[in-house]
């Protein structure tokens, strides 16, 4: 076994690994990226890809077609916290390029990058499946609906560390 996957890591996947018939173990393969994206500071590499692909004893390809298909795995460095803004046609319809205006000007970032403090990841991502409440956020695990640039601030308030009078 690689030395790249922690004791916790393979103690936890043979629990997880339980649930599924022997020839079938490849079926664990999201909850073990997200467990090593998790031990390794919200990102993953080809090196934790393949040791992933090692473990379940699975082709690289097969891993890494799981990890670049989800949004949930980082294939680069990531902020401790990234907010996911749906830019489907519902969210579009109902504010959500208003929204990523927003998010652009008062983080200082693109889609895709990070603040400077490595606080915050901004994303747009295609569908959060939460039409009904357009424009969607998705903030860690946490989903908020209706959003406004307005209620955004608030929420950005919550999960960033106060600046001083100066922004530092």
């Amino acid at each position: 076994m690689n030395d790249v996957c922690s004791t916790a890591f393979r103690e936890e996947m043979a629990e997880w690994l339980k649930r599924y018939p022997k020839e079938q173990q490849r079926s664990g393969v999201i909850e073990a990226l997200r467990i090593v994206q998790e031990e390794n500071g919200g990102s993953l590499t080809v090196e934790l890809m393949d040791a992933v692909a090692e473990y379940l004893q699975l082709p690289n390809i097969a891993v890494y077609e799981v990890a670049t298909f989800y949004t949930m795995y980082n294939l680069q460095p990531v902020g401790k916290h990234i907010i996911n803004v749906c830019t489907n046609i519902s969210c579009q319809l109902r504010g959500s390029s208003a929204l990523m205006a927003h998010l652009k000007k008062t983080l200082g970032v693109e889609v895709n990058e990070t603040t400077a403090d490595g606080a915050i990841t901004l994303r747009e991502v295609e569908c959060l499946g939460a039409c009904v409440g357009a424009p969607a956020v998705q903030i860690g695990k946490a989903y908020h609906e209706c959003v406004t640039p307005e209620k955004m601030t608030e929420i950005l308030a919550k999960i960033t560390v106060p600046r001083g009078p100066h922004g530092k």
